[in-house]
């Protein structure tokens, strides 16, 4: 039996099957039809029945989603794909698919896949960060991710910006309905709307970096600003969990300087006298969330 993963996205649905092996059998992307939720639903629908079609075979199903499945109603909560919440997304899935179905936030689906063999194999307790869209966490202690009671372990995004300057206070409004979140300064979204509010020009992060590396000193402001942020924001997950790895994903993950200029200001703000946490690029990329999602089950012989 091959083992099929989701990446419910914002943008895009994502979908593998692994063989026993670990080997990719089949993989698609498709979108995701925003604002939509049945719509949604038929579409992991429809990819797991191409998938398996691919493939072959029949699979066991599992979906990395934004947010998480409250324990208290069965809902969706804490989604920036804002359609999603106040939905039994976990029941109708089942019901669609004629299976059980394992859910779980896509950034602990992106931190379980680094952790086992990704770029954080071997490490003890690893913090995975998805720095996309949104911004999100995850984390993994001995391979095994840790949820808590209230399914929001790793949330790190809607903690508000530590030690602020004047000029980020009081931070912009957040989805969730707070204000100066750090999701709303270290996501895409906050990036590109920091450089609009510093220079007026509307660009993309992808815009915004290349204009950096040609020696656009506005576009440099930028990054330095973002990597400040970074550092603060890292620091503070440091000095509760000291994991010894993290991990980045998400598009701005791509950004190879963040790995060397964050960890070299993180220090500051560390309650430490060395810092010997690791900042690293997933060895997966785009398809670790994908990867983690299928491994909620257990290898095929196991089950």
């Amino acid at each position: 039996m091959i083992r099929i993963g989701i990446d419910l996205g914002g943008t895009k649905i994502a979908g593998i099957a692994l063989a026993a092996d670990g080997r990719a059998a089949a993989g698609r992307r498709i979108a995701t039809p925003r604002e939509d939720y049945d719509g949604t639903v038929r579409a992991v629908a429809g990819l797991v029945a191409a998938l398996e079609a691919d493939a072959g075979e029949r699979g066991t199903v599992g979906v990395g989603m934004p947010g998480a499945i409250s324990p208290a109603t069965g809902l969706v909560k804490n989604a920036n794909s804002t359609w999603l919440i106040g939905k039994p997304l976990h029941v109708d899935l089942e019901r669609a698919l004629g299976r059980s179905v394992r859910l779980a936030n896509d950034a602990n689906c992106f931190t379980l896949s680094e952790a086992c063999d990704g770029a954080a194999a071997g490490a003890a307790v690893v913090f995975g960060v998805i720095v996309g869209t949104g911004t999100g966490g995850g984390l993994a202690v001995r391979q095994q991710i840790i949820t808590g009671p209230n399914a929001i372990a790793g949330e790190w995004g809607h903690n508000p910006l530590p030690w602020p300057d004047p000029e980020e206070l009081p931070g912009e409004a957040c989805y969730c309905g707070r204000s100066g979140c750090i999701e709303t300064f270290l996501s895409g979204p906050g990036l590109a709307r920091d450089h609009e509010r510093n220079t007026g020009a509307r660009l993309g992060s992808e815009q915004i970096a290349a204009l950096a590396e040609a020696g656009d000193g506005q576009a440099e402001a930028t990054l330095r600003r973002y990597e400040r942020r970074m550092a603060r924001a890292l620091a503070s997950i440091i000095n509760v969990l000291d994991p010894d790895v993290i991990v980045l994903g998400g598009g701005l993950s791509k950004l190879s300087r963040l790995y060397a200029n964050v960890p070299a200001q993180w220090a500051a703000w560390v309650f430490s006298d060395r810092v010997d946490t690791r900042l690293v690029a997933p060895r997966h990329g785009d398809a670790s969330g994908v990867r983690g999602a299928a491994w909620l089950w257990p290898a095929p012989e196991a089950i």
